[in-house]
């Protein structure tokens, strides 16, 4: 189950990383406003400094789960599974948030949880079992 944890982490920080480069590197281009619903240039330019910042905390999660994978796979796997759980439990944490906060934004929530939760119980399973 560790392996499979951490190909679901490696997806989740995949996703992350697409997601700070949509904020934060993207954000007022036609992607970026399809995938957040921002729908003119007055907007793009009022959320501009919140959704760069935001961008960044998604990096940073994913450079968690990152770090965790290359930990693990060098032969630390408690430290690897520590940081993968904090990177990937994060992520699950802030979908769970979105989910209950904003019922408008629910597909977006399952879009960002779905693989940091799959990682969290293939990683809590692989603890339980090791």
């Amino acid at each position: 189950m560790l392996i499979t944890g951490m190909v679901f982490a490696a997806l989740a920080a995949l996703l992350h990383v697409y997601i700070f480069w949509l904020e934060s590197l993207a954000w007022g281009g036609a992607r970026s406003r399809a995938t957040f619903g921002v729908r003119n240039d007055a907007e793009v330019e009022i959320t501009r400094a919140f959704a760069f910042n935001q961008g960044f905390y998604n990096l940073f999660l994913a450079i968690a789960a990152i770090l965790g994978i290359v930990v693990a796979a060098i032969g630390s796997v408690a430290v690897g599974v520590t940081l993968m759980l904090v990177g990937t439990g994060s992520m699950l944490a802030a979908a769970l948030v979105l989910f209950i906060t904003s019922p408008d934004k629910r597909r977006a929530a399952v879009t960002q949880g779905l693989f940091p939760l799959l990682a969290v119980v293939s990683l809590v399973i692989a603890l339980l079992n090791g």
